[in-house]
């Protein structure tokens, strides 16, 4: 006797839909994994802005008050994209906050993260990353970077990128890491950024490059920082109109007041 077999179309499969479901709920799990909101204290507010090429990404981020008084901030980006990355962003995350929050210093803090990424032994996976410290008593912005594009410095209508090499952190053991210290003043802006938001293309496969992160931002310097960051994403949508975005895009505003 025949037995019948239910016929379904691709979207309609029971495994198709259980896989939707549980990217889903992987999504929802990683924005989590960041802040919920602005962070907003007497001289400072840090906003972000996260878009995954697909349901869930490589990039991660986070911003923080920690006991000793001082405000912590990173951003990350792993390398490939879908839900391998995904997890092996949360594993940075879990291993970050189970050291950063203490008040080390940046550069400590990413040799620390390097060794405990090692040690796991995934060869094929990697992150580069941005971690910053400020201390509002002194004005003082202390930043390690890792593989990562910029920061950008906006201050007085002039804009600063500012160059760091590092390796990232997970490919090698008994890495070190230089910190650039430098001054806020009132009304400077720390842009960090993924290089998805450079790397994005447009029909005529051009890049917007740091130079379109930068008309942005000197468009609309003084802007807030969730209104800059709207800027700049509606100015790389524009951009890569009819594109698909094919990385993760990740940025995070930073403006120090006097008041």
């Amino acid at each position: 006797m025949a037995i019948a077999v239910p016929s379904y179309g691709v979207e309609s499969h029971p495994v198709f839909k259980l896989r939707e479901q549980e990217l889903e709920e992987a999504r929802a799990i990683q924005y989590v994994m960041q802040p919920s909101q602005p962070l907003r204290t007497e001289n400072v507010i840090i906003s972000h802005e996260f878009q995954p090429a697909s349901a869930v990404g490589g990039d991660y981020l986070d911003y923080f008050s920690m006991t000793d008084g001082t405000i912590g901030l990173y951003v990350g980006d792993v390398s490939g994209k879908g839900l391998p990355a995904a997890l092996f962003a949360a594993l940075a995350v879990g291993t970050l906050r189970g050291i950063q929050k203490t008040g080390k210093e940046p550069s400590r803090v990413l040799s620390l993260l390097n060794q405990r990424l090692f040690l796991r032994g995934i060869p094929t996976r990697h992150t580069a990353i941005q971690y910053a410290t400020f201390d509002p008593a002194t004005a003082e912005m202390n930043i390690v970077s890792a593989g990562m594009p910029g920061p950008l410095l906006l201050r007085r209508n002039e804009l600063l990128v500012l160059q760091m090499a590092g390796i990232p952190p997970g490919l090698f053991p008994d890495v070190t890491y230089d910190a650039t210290k430098f001054h806020l003043d009132p009304g400077d802006t720390v842009l960090f950024l993924t290089d998805g938001l450079t790397d994005a293309r447009n029909v005529d496969e051009r890049d917007f490059d740091i130079e379109g992160v930068k008309a942005v931002c000197l468009q609309h310097a003084g802007a807030p920082p969730t209104e800059l960051l709207g800027h700049l994403f509606r100015a790389i949508e524009k951009h890569s109109a009819e594109c698909h975005q094919f990385d993760d895009m990740t940025a995070a505003v930073f403006q120090y007041s006097d008041s």
